[in-house]
């Protein structure tokens, strides 16, 4: 069974800082990590390779740092390891981001499964792994909780939905984003460490796989973040007692009455 296994390389929760000028993330002295939700496609793809063979290939597109992430997924198990890097793809929203993982993941052929998180959590908007799916034409199952191949060429996939659980079977290829839930991720072994420091990052640019500059990073972006803001939440409350309880009931009803919630 031939995996790819798209993953992103996030700041460490609650490290997170937006450029207020360019609303873009400044990773610059932040810890990053592999996208937590992305631990579970990768195990996912582990244990599929495990029960029945094959190859975990794993990809990522971001700067030079990016490396750290995919040696990390390799220490796990995963046997090949592609970065997708350039100053050309700086500021990419996830139109443009899914656009150049697609020209990756086609050079990458042949592969059966592509696997990812449901989404990251510094953008958390779930589009990235569907968009891939459209580009590349093939059916997209998201939210998947459970996936297990039942023979040599169909699989069983449960996935949540608003009213339940639905189940699919369905052959290769297609697309899956699985939850946190579906399984817990593995630790990465000593002897998978050092195996990883020995492994080669094949890193590839926008002009090794023939894509245009103006088809990614901002001009390529039909989306931006045009202004950014922090909001301060604040609760103010007003505490009644000592007084008659009908005039606290008076008063409480007031105080709803005067913001709206009454």
């Amino acid at each position: 069974m031939e995996m790819i296994v798209l993953i992103k390389q996030v700041p460490e929760i609650g490290e997170a800082k937006i450029d207020p000028q360019t609303g873009t993330l400044n990773r610059k002295g932040i810890p990053l990590t592999i996208n937590p939700i992305d631990l579970n496609a990768i195990e996912l793809a582990l244990q599929i390779k495990e029960e029945h063979g094959g190859k975990v290939r794993v990809i990522t597109m971001g700067p030079e740092s990016a490396e750290k992430a995919l040696r990390e997924a390799l220490a796990l198990g995963c046997d090949e390891a592609f970065l997708l890097t350039g100053q050309e793809f700086a500021a990419s929203d996830t139109y443009a981001t899914a656009y150049a993982l697609t020209q990756l993941v086609t050079f990458l052929k042949p592969w059966e499964i592509i696997i990812t998180g449901e989404k990251a959590i510094d953008g958390d908007t779930g589009q990235v792994g569907p968009a891939v799916a459209s580009f590349l034409n093939i059916p997209i199952l998201t939210y998947a909780i459970q996936c297990q191949l039942i023979n040599s060429s169909l699989f069983l996939i449960e996935r949540t939905i608003e009213s339940g659980v639905q189940r699919i079977t369905l052959p290769p290829p297609f697309l899956i984003t699985v939850t946190k839930g579906m399984n817990v991720p593995r630790f990465p072994t000593l002897r998978g460490k050092i195996s990883a420091r020995q492994q080669e990052i094949q890193k590839l640019n926008a002009h090794s796989l023939g894509i245009s500059v103006d088809s990614v990073g901002l001009f390529g972006s039909p989306t931006r973040v045009v202004k950014v803001e922090n909001f301060k939440i604040e609760r103010r409350g007003k505490i009644l007692k000592d007084m008659d309880p009908t005039i606290m009931a008076d008063q409480l009803v007031q105080f709803l009455i005067d913001r709206g919630a009454w």
